[in-house]
């Protein structure tokens, strides 16, 4: 497929990418910003999700990076979560191919008002890692089946994925959102990549964007998890709630177009 972008795309698109990997890097979300963005200079839709997936990827793996030496990743409840959620994202897509994903959007519309409400009522919930407090075996396998729901939620409708994942870890596993968000980035980053090599061997990347944008998602994710490591679990519950609002407009979008 025969694509052309002006320079006045390029400038209208990457600083929204480079903005997506900063906030995707502190409480998810990121795709909430950068698809649109490459929607609005006319990429069609799959390889616009597949042009998303190679920046979002490249992003990420420098956050999960200086996540992981600051620390703030519980190794073995991350792995086992994005185990989980493999399977469970390809159970998601095999589903969605036999279901519509419509009914979500209504369910969404009431459940993320009332994460929001939870999240200001609940001022305490992020702010302590008490997950030492659960046995490992309990962990793991809460860790196990979080991965599995969420990778189920992924494959079969997709937006807001790393915000709901940190969300889970918060209040059932009782991590700290910077730890919550430490185990997010690794599931982050196996999902991602598995979609990214399906991605690829269907010529669906478009590189004279993907590329520009990489070096935009690197950079705002660089940017973001330094953020998280000065400021810590305040700046995440910030942008956490920013991440939610961005998410309500996509599903009221959704339904309403």
């Amino acid at each position: 497929m025969h694509l052309s972008l002006s320079p006045l795309d390029f400038m209208i698109v990457l600083p929204f990418i480079f903005l997506a990997g900063f906030i995707d890097a502190i409480a998810g979300g990121g795709g909430l910003i950068s698809l649109p963005a490459y929607w609005s200079a006319g990429i069609p839709p799959h390889m616009a999700l597949g042009t998303n997936k190679f920046s979002s990827c490249c992003g990420t793996v420098f956050s999960t990076a200086r996540y992981f030496r600051a620390k703030m990743i519980d190794v073995p409840i991350a792995i086992i979560s994005a185990v989980m959620a493999l399977l469970g994202s390809w159970l998601g897509a095999s589903t969605a191919l036999k279901l519509s994903a419509e009914f979500l959007n209504y369910l969404l519309i009431f459940l993320i008002p009332l994460i929001t409400i939870l999240t200001f009522v609940r001022k305490e919930l992020g702010f302590f890692d008490n997950s030492h407090l659960l046995k490992i075996g309990y962990r793991l396998a809460l860790g196990g089946v979080a991965g599995l729901v969420i990778g189920f939620y992924d494959g079969f409708f997709g937006p807001g994925t790393g915000t709901f994942l940190i969300l889970i870890y918060s209040a059932i596993l009782h991590y700290d959102f910077v730890r919550a968000n430490g185990n997010t980035k690794v599931v982050n980053l196996a999902s991602n990549v598995a979609a990214l090599i399906t991605f690829a061997q269907a010529g669906q990347i478009w590189y004279p964007i993907a590329i520009p944008a990489a070096v935009c998602g690197i950079a705002g994710n660089l940017l973001g998890s330094k953020m998280v490591v000065l400021r810590g679990n305040k700046l995440i519950r910030q942008v956490f709630l920013l991440a939610l609002i961005l998410l309500l407009g996509r599903v009221l979008f959704n339904v309403f177009s």
